[in-house]
């Protein structure tokens, strides 16, 4: 099983992976914020805040709890990091005011774990997927704007992680992951709607199996980023209309093979930021495409810090 991951300080790992990306359609996002992952020595508490509608470097924006492999995921105002990896699996779901530099606050508690996937409605976080002691399939949700512990929302088709998470004002779509076992990695794209409770229903197919994948969305399209195909990293974009169903589409390339990325839009643009291109590289890119055409995407400045298996969120 491919519960990807790098050791504390060490190199890269089979056994320990977790990886998770938060994508949510926003509705007038302006301000992407990338929290947490693995620098080259220790767990990060970084959060990092560009501006999505222009390019240039991310400034701090503040600390969280210090983890890898979480999720992310926001409504118009608030932000939440959960789960993750911090020497064991994490519970935690912490919040930020998006529009605000600052530390986290205590959100409350989710079903602890790492390599889950996050979206969101106006008003509801979903988290789905990750590792606990096997890959998991456990969706659970929170209100974005009220603090306490999440509850169960259903589960997926196929435990799984290193998978990805996309929304838009209505569905959110769980893309690729790993199951476990040599191959492990995954097509596979579930959908539910958010303001429901119940168990995901099959979607359709990503152009490749890949897990380590990011996503990000608009109001209409979602668009998978990067991840690793088996052991090679990939430079793939596709994408979904996510109110229909049906297979994935290519979008084009990033500007390099990496995964164990983040990503995060506005209605207008998607950032891919962070991951690793190996084993030892970590990366402080930012890349972003047009969500509405197709094609390769441009370079849009630098993270503050190179890390991986860090998560994004945008409002």
């Amino acid at each position: 099983m491919k519960i990807y991951g790098t050791t504390k300080g060490g190199a890269e790992s089979k056994k320990d992976w977790g990886v998770a990306f938060g994508g949510a359609a926003a509705t007038s996002a302006v301000r992407g914020v990338i929290g947490g992952g693995l620098d080259s020595t220790t767990y990060s508490n970084v959060m990092d805040f560009f501006t999505i509608e222009t390019t240039g470097d991310a400034e701090d924006f503040g600390d969280l709890t210090a983890r890898r492999a979480l999720a992310a995921f926001a409504d118009a105002t608030r932000g939440c990091f959960c789960g993750g990896y911090d020497g064991s699996n994490s519970n935690i779901i912490e919040y930020i005011t998006v529009a605000t530099e600052s530390d986290t606050t205590d959100f409350g508690d989710l079903t602890a774990r790492r390599a889950l996937a996050g979206l969101a409605d106006a008003t509801r976080g979903c988290c789905g997927g990750g590792y606990i002691s096997s890959a998991s399939d456990i969706i659970d949700y929170v209100t974005i704007d009220t603090t306490g512990n999440a509850s169960d929302f259903g589960d997926l088709t196929q435990a799984r992680n290193a998978l990805a998470g996309l929304a838009d004002a209505t569905r959110g779509c769980f893309c690729g992951g790993d199951i476990g076992g040599s191959p492990g990695s995954v097509t596979t794209i579930d959908y539910i709607t958010i303001d429901t409770t119940g168990n995901a229903t099959d979607f359709g197919d990503l152009t490749v199996d890949r897990w380590g994948v990011a996503g990000l969305a608009d109001a209409t399209r979602g668009v998978i980023c990067g991840g690793s195909e088996e052991s090679t990293r990939t430079n793939i974009l596709d994408y979904i209309t996510i109110d229909t169903t049906g297979n994935a589409t290519d979008f084009g390339n990033l500007t390099t093979q990496f995964s164990n990325t983040s990503a995060c839009a506005d209605t207008t643009r998607g950032c891919i930021a962070g991951g690793s291109s190996t084993a030892t590289t970590y990366l402080n890119n930012i890349d972003y495409i047009t969500i509405d055409t197709t094609g390769n995407a441009s370079d849009f400045g630098d993270l503050t810090v190179a890390r991986n298996q860090l998560a994004g969120l945008a409002a």
